[in-house]
């Protein structure tokens, strides 16, 4: 259990750097940082945001779950705020990291934990 979290930080570390070199307004310092930074976020996204997606349901039921990547941005804005060496530009700019991640987690998720092919007994 203790080595998938480190790996997931590892891999959001990686992620967040990658994100970094795409983005303009999105600034890690160093892959120290970024591994704090994963770090923070993923604190962040454990306690914080699930709280607010339950205060914010209904607006996610009537945008069909795309505020969920609002929230994603404020998540990167809160961790950004706590974090050292990890700045945010704007909203806009969390909006945009907040898409790129989640495609990246996407890619990245199908790759460390591919889908076993059903087995019938």
């Amino acid at each position: 259990m203790l080595k998938n979290v480190i790996v997931h930080v590892i891999v959001s570390a990686l992620l967040l750097v990658l994100v970094d070199y795409m983005l303009a307004g999105f600034a890690i310092a160093s892959f120290g940082y970024a591994l704090l930074a994963a770090l923070v976020l993923g604190i962040v996204n454990t306690i914080v945001r699930p709280l607010l997606i339950v205060v914010i349901l209904p607006i996610t039921i009537v945008t069909l779950g795309l505020f969920l990547f609002v929230i994603n941005a404020l998540m990167l804005l809160l961790a950004a705020a706590v974090a050292p060496g990890f700045v945010i530009d704007g909203f806009g700019t969390a909006l945009l990291a907040a898409l790129l991640l989640a495609l990246f987690n996407l890619v990245a998720s199908s790759v460390l934990y591919p889908k076993r092919g059903n087995k019938s007994r």
